[in-house]
């Protein structure tokens, strides 16, 4: 992938995106529609992955089929909200190898503050997406991929259903290596680091926490 941002304007991801903007949508809802949305957002990043074949035998003859090449693909969520997209990549891709970065916000330097990190083995052969439903100030995502590289991850994307333009440019100048697919490119930051328009705490609105 080369584009630095993807925006996927296919109808079904347009639609499902509207009901999770939607405050009356329920929790449960919010979290199936975050699963379809995810599984929609996952068949457009993955699009590039390399395939090699191998011989089968189908029940008509034998033939070279196309199979996917390489080491299985890390799937790694920033936590806690990245969490809820897990589910929508695995059903794609269930032999994905699954990692996981916590990072919390210094109240006082108001900037990220690593907590956790469980990465895959072999992260440099592997195609690594990095999860999380909202890209806003991008401090946080940066600070992650930071990690992943320290890693050893080379081939990194960023899937995220919503993007701020604050957050695009903060991740395209830390890590114009990355693309991002994202289902919309909202307005902007409020003063509190809130998209808008959004769709409230993506974290809170998928756990039923306030």
């Amino acid at each position: 992938m080369s584009d630095h941002l993807t925006v996927v304007d296919h109808p079904l991801v347009q639609h499902k995106l509207t009901l999770m903007r939607d405050k009356g949508t329920s929790t449960a809802g919010f979290r199936q529609l975050l699963r379809e949305i995810t599984q929609l957002l996952a068949y457009e990043i993955t699009r590039e992955m390399p395939l090699t074949t191998r011989q089968i035998e189908t029940p008509m003859e034998e033939m070279d089929a196309p199979i996917l090449a390489g080491k299985k693909m890390a799937l790694v969520s920033i936590l806690r909200a990245g969490n809820g997209m897990l589910d929508g990549v695995l059903e794609l891709v269930p032999s994905a190898r699954v990692g996981f970065v916590g990072l919390y916000r210094d109240e006082e330097t108001l900037k990220p503050v690593q907590y956790y990190f469980k990465a895959p083995e072999g992260l440099k052969d592997r195609l690594v997406i990095a999860v999380d439903p909202m890209l806003a100030t991008g401090n946080s995502s940066a600070a992650a991929i930071d990690l992943l590289k320290e890693a050893g991850a080379v081939d990194i994307r960023f899937l995220c259903l919503l993007a701020a333009p604050e957050g695009v440019a903060r991740m395209k100048e830390a890590h114009p290596d990355v693309p991002i697919v994202t289902a919309s490119l909202d307005r902007e930051l409020n003063s509190k680091g809130y998209i808008m328009p959004g769709l409230g705490d993506a974290g809170d609105r998928m756990f039923g926490t306030k």
